[in-house]
């Protein structure tokens, strides 16, 4: 019996051993020459269908007034910052510049800009370089910000969603904390990241387990990256199981308990 004991208590231990294997995150690579390059984070490069931001300022109000879009009434947006948690923008705010179809923008005075696949510094140095000296002697301020940097998590977390981020810089592990970290039924060694990159959807399987996931090129996303975290197997066998069948399974089950204890009943 002591025998039996033994080895039920033994294979307890085994087993939430390998439970923890599958839940904790960035645990060491079982890869001995694991590539341990690290990657800097990422500048985004600007895409159809991106709104930017941009502002010109200079000593001389007057001559930078015709390159700003005039102010409008904004509308309240929530935002998530790492440093103040979530914000409501309220009073006036600048117009976008949406990025067409071409990857285009129509800048005042200067007209059509080109600005696909391109950062936000270069952005600031084809608008500085066109606008001064010759409209503006003073040298200009120019400020390029994206309008629409969100990130969407979605699946097996405790509050998916779209999230903004004011800070334009957000990494995997920050989104998934943004949306309530994975709940126990999420696969933590198979979250697929949607990019689009270049018109092309990228598909791109990550392992929250695996500690190399920090210094791969994956950690930091981009403008409208989404997560999608899978269900385990445990929660897809139970969403196989319709409601009709639960019931039918607490029935029988019902029925069984009543006809042991009637047997115990007559027995005595």
């Amino acid at each position: 019996m002591k025998k039996i004991l033994v080895s039920l208590v033994l294979l307890a231990v085994l087993m939430s051993c390998r439970m923890s294997e599958n839940v904790a995150y960035f645990r060491p690579s079982p890869v001995a020459n694991a590539d341990k390059s690290e990657y800097p984070v990422p500048e985004s490069s600007i895409k159809v269908g991106d709104l930017l931001i941009i502002t010109v300022n200079s000593r001389t109000p007057e001559a930078a007034m015709p390159f700003n879009l005039p102010l409008l009434p904004s509308v309240n947006i929530n935002s998530y910052s790492f440093s103040g948690g979530a914000n409501v923008s309220s009073g006036v705010s600048v117009q976008n510049y949406l990025v067409d179809t071409e990857g285009n923008i129509m800048f005042p005075v200067l007209g059509k800009i080109h600005v696909l696949g391109k950062t936000k510094n270069q952005v600031m140095e084809i608008i500085y370089n066109a606008i001064h000296p010759e409209y503006i002697k003073d040298e200009p301020t120019v400020l390029v910000r994206f309008g629409n940097y969100k990130i969407s998590v979605i699946g097996e977390v405790n509050r998916p969603g779209n999230f903004f981020i004011d800070n334009e810089r957000v990494s995997v592990i920050e989104a998934l904390a943004l949306a309530g970290d994975l709940t126990v039924y999420g696969r933590r060694d198979n979250v697929l990241l949607i990019r689009e990159n270049g018109g092309q959807r990228e598909l791109i399987r990550l392992d929250l387990r695996d500690e190399n996931l920090i210094n791969s090129p994956w950690f930091y996303l981009q403008q409208n990256d989404a997560l999608y975290v899978e269900p385990n197997d445990p929660k897809a066998r139970s969403s196989k199981i319709s409601s009709v069948e639960s019931l039918s399974i607490s029935v029988v089950g019902t029925l069984i308990s009543l006809t042991s204890l009637l047997v115990n009943i007559l027995n005595k």
